[in-house]
């Protein structure tokens, strides 16, 4: 008896000892994974717009949550093996900047959720079912370029009164059938003609002015790409040359010489994609949290290449503008 009586205080004693212990094992700190196309120099206000959002939610990169980045700098080719890298990391999430790293995250894993920050056409690109019910391991936000491509049309015609051919720079590969049914759509009610002009790579943008040159175009509609958001300065110093006007799908065009751009906030899409983050980690599958669309819109103006180009914007449109560059 006295025997069990020691047995029994000497356990007792030893689970005592053990409570700190367990006490003190670390929580594991989710991981979670962040691709993108284009450097990390030229996505720095998205990023931290990103972490804003995190921090929102109680979040903080570092301490309670850590994220792997992943850019491929432009070349959009290193963008499938940048996923499989995340994919073999098995972080939590993998958060996406962008159709073509969606279509790479896509291709590497099918089980990890992955959260879209902008994507131009989610159903269109076959990202997802549908809006409301996504299905598989993808969801997060869209941009609505196929509806917003005809409210860029409708601001060019606009500036430019007398506007009847429009080049559209673009990127075939990546650009799904509804963009070309609104733009179709809007340029018929607008009795406009559209001259689709291929941007494959970024040695092509010079040849690609010359087509537009060659084209007679009015005006020039710039649609979402990784591949010729890489030469937004270039672009706005050649339509500067040929004395074009140009619209594009968001401001760092503007901020690079462009005349002007109408999109979504792609900083509000980045912080909100920390709300998808959030519900993931604690349990919510991709396949059922629904699409959002854009709530936060902006139209930017420069109006110094509106002056090196000889054009005049009409007050009733300079007005509706966000920000004016002067």
């Amino acid at each position: 008896m006295k025997n069990k009586i020691i047995t029994l205080a000497l356990c007792a004693m030893l689970f005592a000892l053990c409570l700190p212990a367990l006490a003190q094992q670390p929580t594991k700190v989710p991981r979670i994974g962040y691709l993108g196309g284009v450097s990390f120099s030229a996505n720095t206000a998205r990023h931290e717009a990103f972490r804003q959002g995190l921090r929102e939610l109680g979040y903080v990169d570092g301490k309670n949550i850590v994220i792997d980045w992943r850019s491929a700098d432009g070349k959009l080719d290193r963008l499938p093996a940048l996923a499989a890298e995340l994919a073999r990391l098995k972080v939590a999430v993998i958060v996406t900047s962008g159709g073509n790293a969606t279509r790479a995250a896509k291709e590497a894993t099918n089980t990890i959720p992955i959260v879209m920050t902008n994507d131009s056409d989610p159903v269109g690109d076959g990202m997802v079912s549908s809006l409301a019910r996504p299905g598989g391991n993808i969801t997060g936000l869209s941009t609505l370029a196929p509806e917003l491509n005809g409210k860029r049309l409708e601001v060019l015609r606009e500036v430019v009164p007398k506007l009847s051919r429009v080049a559209i720079l673009r990127v075939s590969t990546n650009l799904a059938g509804g963009q070309v049914r609104e733009l179709e759509l809007a340029a018929k009610a607008f009795g406009v003609k559209l001259q689709y002009l291929d941007v494959l790579d970024s040695k092509n943008i010079e040849t690609t002015f010359r087509a537009v040159s060659k084209g007679r175009a009015d005006g020039v509609l710039v649609l979402a790409s990784g591949i010729i958001s890489a030469q937004r300065a270039q672009i706005a110093d050649l339509a500067v040359k040929n004395r074009l006007p140009v619209i594009y799908h968001e401001p760092r065009y503007v901020e690079a010489g462009g005349l002007m751009s109408y999109g979504v906030s792609l900083l509000d899409l980045d912080r909100r994609a920390a709300t998808y983050v959030d519900k993931i980690l604690k349990g919510a599958k991709p396949a059922d949290l629904p699409v959002e669309q854009p709530t936060k819109f902006e139209f930017i103006i420069n109006l110094k290449a509106a002056r090196q180009i000889g054009l005049t914007i009409p007050p009733n449109v300079l007005v509706r503008a966000d920000r004016v560059i002067r």
